[in-house]
């Protein structure tokens, strides 16, 4: 395994252990020349996956693509990077479980959805908002809405009774 700090290609496992979801092993290592450690996962390589994308193109499943997409949505976001991991564990899973040697994209982007409303709001409306494409704000507060529990159609609660909270 080579260092992704120096580059040198030997290096020493100091510690393995299983994923905590069990579908990979984690090692610890340190690298022989600069002595810096760094982790690396092992799993089970997946074949025979193809995405099919909304142009018809179809293309390799590709994992880090995957996690890349989740990563941006939880930037700036309090969520450990290995809850990041744990969901994309989660996704692929799913999607292997389906059994097809195909799967559209619109099918990822549903569980990527489903995975981050529930891991995060932000991290929900920041993919939602880029998957979805909104047209407008009123799209985007109708799902911002449904996150907070409202209804679209429902105003939201006021200060005092028959009055707005801002006094109106």
């Amino acid at each position: 395994m080579k260092c992704p700090y120096c580059h040198f290609e030997d290096t020493q496992v100091t510690d393995s252990r299983m994923a905590d979801d069990g579908s990979a092993i984690k090692r610890r290592r340190q690298c022989k020349n600069c002595g810096r450690r760094f982790t690396t996962y092992e799993r089970i390589e997946r074949i025979g996956l193809t995405v099919v994308t909304k142009a018809c193109k179809r293309e390799e499943y590709n994992r880090d693509k995957l996690f890349k997409s989740i990563s941006i949505a939880c930037t700036k976001r309090p969520i450990p990077a290995d809850r990041i991991e744990e969901t994309v564990n989660e996704i692929e899973a799913e999607l292997f479980r389906m059994g097809a040697s195909e799967v559209p994209t619109e099918a990822i982007g549903e569980l990527i959805i489903q995975k981050l409303r529930a891991l995060d709001e932000v991290a929900y409306i920041r993919f939602a908002s880029v998957y979805r494409n909104f047209a407008d704000l009123d799209e985007m507060r109708e799902a911002m809405e449904g996150v907070a529990g409202l209804h679209p159609a429902e105003p939201p609660e006021t200060g005092r009774k028959g009055k707005k909270a801002n006094g109106a």
